[in-house]
């Protein structure tokens, strides 16, 4: 099984595909990590990644090749796979690879405040750094793949993580996953 975990930054995504992979044995493939690890490579901050990005489109093409790349391998090993990504359901989606599609989503302040807790910076920096690089997705997941993330019709099971732990989340997948 593929599950396909997707939303904002500061949603929790990264944390219940960790959470979802830790316990019940699946392959964890972030393309989110991925990405983090590519900015840092160039010692680049997120943001400034991000519009290097939308300068270059390989950046990004490179980045999710290699992520569809690691879940077929996974997939013909026969593991059960749970992807982390903000286009990654949209791309699977377009491959015809069958998944279930989860987006996980909580209003700006929500995302922000877990954002400044996790980075160690303030609320309001974390908002202008959400907004700055949700901007920068829209206008490369559109020029790139013809993606609008505003779209979420493509999603299998939509939740709100404003009122809910990464565990509440979980048991809600679980419960559409059948376990």
């Amino acid at each position: 099984m593929i599950l396909v975990i997707g939303g904002p930054p500061g949603s929790g995504k990264t944390t219940v595909a960790e959470r979802w992979a830790a316990a019940r044995g699946s392959v964890l493939v972030s393309a989110g990590m991925r990405f983090r690890a590519m900015a840092k490579e160039r010692g680049l901050s997120l943001e400034a990644f991000g519009r290097a990005a939308e300068g270059d489109p390989s950046i990004d093409r490179a980045l999710d090749a290699a992520v569809l790349s690691e879940i077929r391998t996974h997939v013909a090993e026969g593991r059960d796979v749970v992807v982390d990504g903000r286009i990654q359901a949209y791309l699977l989606v377009k491959e015809q690879i069958p998944c279930l599609k989860v987006l996980i989503d909580a209003p700006l302040a929500v995302r922000a405040k877990r954002i400044a807790g996790r980075e160690g910076t303030t609320v309001e920096e974390a908002k202008r750094e959400i907004l700055s690089r949700e901007r920068s997705e829209r206008i490369r997941y559109k020029s790139i793949y013809g993606i609008d993330v505003g779209d979420t019709r493509i999603f299998d099971l939509v939740i709100d993580s404003r009122a809910r732990t990464p565990d509440e989340v979980i048991a809600k997948i679980a419960a559409r996953v059948g376990g």
